[in-house]
């Protein structure tokens, strides 16, 4: 197959991060030892491709992992390696049930 000048080649464009995102993150394909504050017992884990969430037995949800689409739940897009509680679930006065994260999701079963 030729090509004429006017063609162009399809090439797979590489993700450039953004300066905010310049933060390295590991991704790991294997399990890593993980420390959590002494005094939180984890009741529920759930891996999306890239990010993990826990809920422990008193209802607060941590996350950690890729964030690029707000899908840790912090309010922002800023990815983080070590786990960080969601506030906006304690501000609201919400107990978080389950969770569960997809590819780029996180859902969470809350009570009031």
């Amino acid at each position: 197959v030729g090509s004429s000048p006017g063609d162009t080649e399809l090439t797979p464009r590489q993700e450039q991060p953004a300066a905010e995102d310049s933060a390295f993150i590991s991704i790991q394909a294997f399990p890593a030892l993980l420390d959590l504050p002494q005094d939180l017992e984890v009741s529920k884990v759930s891996c999306g491709s890239r990010h993990t969430a826990i809920v422990t037995r008193g209802g607060e949800l941590y996350t950690w992992g890729w964030g690029k689409y707000g899908q840790l739940g912090h309010g922002d897009n800023a990815s983080s390696d070590q786990p960080r509680r969601v506030e906006y679930l304690v501000a609201e006065g919400l107990r978080a049930e389950e969770v569960v994260c997809g590819p780029w999701t996180t859902y969470v079963c809350v009570l009031e």
